[in-house]
């Protein structure tokens, strides 16, 4: 499509843009935007989860499931990343093309709901890694003080801060991750045992496929993609497809870091069962107070991602239900405020529950995001202006719901059933999504001919 985006509304002088598409005038640099978009790709949740896997299904498995994630993840996050630099929409606006201003609302609180969570989550790695390098802070204590800094660097817009904070603490990650590996040999020696990671029983024959979909549970990313995507410049649209946001990105982020994970979780003694606590506790008690500075730079580079992302969404959604405009800083402010809550709260087997449901509507959502990218590809003008949409759109509502009904049924059948739930929510979203769209499509040139 020409990618003609209509607002109406001249240049925005927010420098987000939760209200407007980003114009010419308001992208970034390809350099500014891999640096902020690179934050994502340190943190503990990728070194634990591939462990995890590797636990359960076997290192070699856990690696299959990881290179598959990382093909897939950058085919569609190519083709997402191109449709977000050509119009510049966010995720919120773009869900007015797909669902109406209603739907619309429902995609932004799953979008700033999940990234609140997994705020809360990585905050809680570095509050509990604080409190144990200086036990007279306590945990709370922590969990303050990283809100605190936490919410104060995401004053700056991703255009003049974030980009540069992640470019200067990137080499850090990546030094941190080196010296971990090497302390680890050095102290405990190199055995390859770990590519034998495994259950007692030995590894299941398809546990690549359970590793595979495991890693669709955070197809969230997808959303991350769009709303960082859009202030990519149009003529470096193939360099971000194909390298920053494609597959080179998700083969550090997923298997880079998860081969590190697996390694260390098999060769560290850790004590009781693997979580990110333990093994960040087994990474201090190795490297000592420099293990906390690593623990702080991949925790604190993701966390500029999800209080972002969170503050962004959470003012889009307020805008859109309440007609609340205060400023992306005040925002970010309630942000902090609910994430310590949540630290405090002791709620996170609730929560990981929640990122279970809610990780079926956000593999509905990108399929579906994917199904009008494709039948849209030559269209023209995106219209996405609140009182130009409808409240709802059949389409797209119809397409979103039945696919998450199938798949939070899969889910709650448990067993081998739950394993499917992910697939067969993305294949029902975008089949019925295009047959109901082709329908309509339909009946609007009979009504024409006729």
């Amino acid at each position: 499509m020409a990618g003609t985006v209509t607002d109406g509304k001249g240049a925005s002088t927010d420098l987000d843009y939760a209200s407007a598409a980003v114009p010419p005038d308001g992208r970034m640099p390809k350099g500014a935007l891999t640096m902020a978009w690179w934050a994502v790709c340190s943190a503990m949740f990728y070194i634990v989860v591939a462990a995890t896997l590797a636990l359960n299904f076997g290192a070699r498995n856990a690696m299959i499931g990881m290179a598959l994630s990382v093909v897939a993840y950058g085919l569609i996050n190519g083709v997402l990343s191109r449709y977000a630099i050509r119009t510049g929409l966010s995720v919120a606006l773009f869900s007015r093309v797909l669902f109406g201003n209603i739907g619309a609302a429902i995609a932004t609180l799953i979008f700033f709901a999940t990234a609140t969570y997994y705020a809360v989550f990585e905050g809680s790695v570095i509050a509990v890694a604080l409190s144990h390098v200086f036990p007279s802070l306590g945990y709370e204590l922590a969990a303050l003080v990283v809100v605190l800094y936490s919410v104060a660097l995401i004053f700056g817009s991703i255009q003049h801060w974030l980009d540069k904070l992640n470019g200067v603490l990137l080499p850090f990650y990546a030094l941190g991750l080196l010296a971990a590996i090497v302390l680890t040999i050095a102290t405990y020696g190199y055995s390859h045992a770990w590519l034998d990671m495994g259950p007692a029983g030995g590894a299941p024959a398809n546990g690549w496929w359970s590793c595979f979909v495991y890693f669709m549970g955070v197809w969230i990313l997808m959303m991350y993609t769009f709303d960082y995507a859009r202030f990519g410049r149009k003529e470096d649209a193939d360099y971000h497809a194909r390298f920053n946001f494609g597959m080179p990105f998700y083969l550090v982020t997923f298997f880079l870091n998860g081969v590190a994970g697996i390694f260390l979780a098999s060769s560290i003694p850790t004590e009781g069962a693997l979580s990110e606590v333990s093994v960040v506790l087994a990474l201090l008690q190795l490297m000592g107070i420099w293990g906390l500075v690593f623990v702080w730079v991949t925790q604190t580079r993701i966390n500029t991602a999800n209080f972002y992302l969170a503050a962004v969404n959470m003012e889009s959604f307020f805008q859109l239900v309440a007609g609340l405009s205060f400023s992306r800083i005040v925002w970010a402010v309630v942000v902090g405020a609910i994430v310590y809550g949540l630290m405090l709260a002791d709620v996170f087997g609730w929560i990981l529950q929640a990122l279970a449901y809610q990780g079926i509507f956000v593999v509905a959502w990108v399929a579906i995001a994917l199904g009008h990218i494709l039948l849209t590809r030559d269209g023209g003008v995106v219209e996405y202006r609140s009182d130009r949409v409808p409240a709802f759109d059949p389409n797209g509502l119809i397409a979103w719901f039945a696919a998450a009904a199938v798949g939070v049924v899969l889910l709650e059948a448990g067993g081998s059933f739950a394993g499917f739930s992910a697939p067969a929510t993305a294949v029902v979203a975008g089949l019925v999504y295009l047959l109901l769209r082709s329908k309509a499509r339909r009946g609007r040139l009979a009504g024409e001919t006729a």
